[in-house]
C-alpha cells in the first residue's frame, strides 16, 4: 500500500498544531484528580507540634533572644504541587518540597528574614489545578488548605507568640488568598492581637480594595510609615491588558460562610511595592531598591540585588509592571512552572525596606533606611526543617 508522504506530513502537522492549540487544554486534564473532593480523603494532616511540620522555625521557637530581629513573621507559602492524583499536596511530596525549599522560600520569606523571626508551616495546600478551574471541587480544595493554616497558627499564638510585632505573609496562589482569611479573623476575633500587627503582605494576591477601607481596623497602607495596614498587589507586565482582564475575571475572593466567590467586578486593592502606598502614578525605576533571584540559595544568604530594574504602576485593580532587563528575572521553565508564583521577586529588596519601615513605626523605632545594594547582615537563627 503506497502511502503519500505529503499526506503524512499534512496530518502530523494537523496533530502537532491541535496539540500546541490545545495544549492548557490538555494539561489541566492531566493535572484533574477525576474524582470528587467530596469522596476523596486528604494526605494526613500536619502535627505542629513537630518540627518536622515547619518548612521554617526559629532554632529556639518558644523564646526570642536578645539578639534576634524585633518581629515575628507568619509565612503562607504559594501551592508548589501540580496535581493529578490529589485535590491537596502531602507536605512531604517531594517535588512540590523542593520547590518551595529551592524557590518559594528564598525569594519571598527571604525579604523578612532581617526583619523577624520566621514561622512558615508546611500545609496540605491546594493543587495548582484548583486555580485553573472554578469547579465547586477546586473551591472547596482551596477552602480545605485553611484548616491546616489556622491550626498552624493557632499553634504558633498557643506556644511560640510572646508579645511580639507581628508580620503576616502570604504569596500568590495559595499562600495569598489564605492569608487574606486569617487576617479576616484576626481583625474579628482578636484586637489585642490587631494592635500588635505591623503589616500584612498579600504578595501577588486579590483581594476586594472595599474589605480594606481607611476606616476599617487594618487599611490600606497610605505611606511607608504606617503600621497596622495592608499592603496587596497582583502584578502583569506593563501593556497585557489581556492578561490583566483574565486576572480579574477569574480572581476568587472570601465570600460569607468562608467560602470562595467571584470577585464579581469589585475594585481590587493595590498598594504599590516601591511606594509602600495607593497613590496612583508610575513609580518609576529609580525608586526600585532592588530585584533578586534568590532561588537555590542556602537559607539566611543573601542575594544579589538588580536595583532599578523596573517601574510599578497601581491601575485598574493590578499592578502594571515594565519589563526587567535582567534574564536572570524573567518567567522560565514548564507550563506548570510559570502558572506559579515566579522564581525571583522584583521587590525583594522593597518590601524588605516597607517591613522594617512598618515595625519601627509599630514600635516607636527609627525607620530603617532604604537599602541601596547588597549589606552584610546576621540572618535570624532560623533553619529550614528537612
Amino acid at each position: 500500500m503506497h502511502v503519500d508522504n505529503g499526506v503524512v506530513a499534512l496530518v502530523l502537522l494537523l496533530v502537532g498544531l491541535a496539540g500546541y492549540v490545545w495544549r492548557e487544554d490538555i494539561l489541566r486534564t492531566a493535572l484533574d484528580p477525576k474524582q470528587p473532593f467530596q469522596t476523596y480523603r486528604p494526605p494526613p494532616a500536619p502535627d505542629y507540634g513537630r518540627a518536622s511540620a515547619w518548612a521554617l522555625l526559629p532554632a529556639h521557637p518558644e523564646r526570642a533572644a536578645a539578639t534576634d530581629p524585633p518581629a515575628d513573621v507568619f509565612f503562607v507559602h504559594p501551592t508548589t504541587y501540580d496535581g493529578g492524583r490529589d485535590w491537596n499536596a502531602p507536605i512531604d511530596e517531594p517535588n512540590a518540597r523542593r520547590l518551595l525549599e529551592r524557590v518559594m522560600l528564598p525569594n519571598y520569606a527571604g525579604p523578612f528574614q532581617t526583619v523577624g523571626r520566621v514561622f512558615a508551616p508546611r500545609y496540605r495546600s491546594a493543587s495548582l489545578y484548583t486555580f485553573l478551574t472554578h469547579r465547586d471541587d477546586a473551591r472547596e480544595a482551596r477552602a480545605f488548605a485553611y484548616g491546616d493554616v489556622r491550626h498552624a497558627f493557632d499553634v504558633y499564638l498557643a506556644r511560640y507568640n510572646t508579645g511580639r510585632p507581628l508580620l503576616l505573609v502570604g504569596v500568590e496562589q495559595g499562600g495569598g488568598e489564605l492569608a487574606a482569611r486569617l487576617l479576616d479573623e484576626v481583625v474579628a476575633r482578636d484586637p489585642k492581637l490587631v494592635k500588635r500587627l505591623a503589616g500584612a503582605y498579600l504578595i501577588e494576591a486579590l483581594v476586594p480594595a472595599e474589605r480594606y477601607g481607611p476606616t476599617t481596623p487594618v487599611p490600606a497602607c497610605a505611606r511607608r510609615d504606617q503600621a497596622r495596614c495592608v499592603v496587596a498587589y497582583s502584578s502583569v507586565r506593563a501593556g497585557d491588558s489581556s492578561a490583566a482582564r483574565n486576572r480579574l475575571d477569574s480572581a476568587l475572593v472570601w465570600g460569607p460562610g468562608g467560602r470562595l466567590v467571584d470577585l464579581d467586578g469589585r475594585e481590587a486593592l493595590c498598594v504599590n511595592p516601591l511606594t509602600g502606598a495607593t497613590s496612583a502614578g508610575i513609580a518609576p525605576a529609580k525608586l526600585n531598591l532592588g530585584a533578586a533571584n534568590a532561588s537555590d540559595l542556602e537559607w539566611g544568604a543573601r542575594p544579589a540585588f538588580l536595583p532599578r530594574e523596573v517601574s510599578a504602576e497601581c491601575r485598574g485593580g493590578v499592578l502594571w509592571v515594565s519589563r526587567p532587563s535582567s534574564p536572570s528575572l524573567r518567567p522560565s521553565g514548564s507550563w506548570a512552572d510559570r502558572h506559579k508564583a515566579a522564581a525571583f521577586n522584583l521587590f525583594y529588596a522593597d518590601l524588605e525596606a516597607d517591613a522594617k519601615a512598618r515595625v519601627s513605626a509599630l514600635t516607636g523605632g527609627p525607620l530603617a533606611p532604604p537599602l541601596e545594594g547588597p549589606v552584610a547582615v546576621k540572618p535570624a537563627p532560623i533553619h529550614a526543617v528537612r
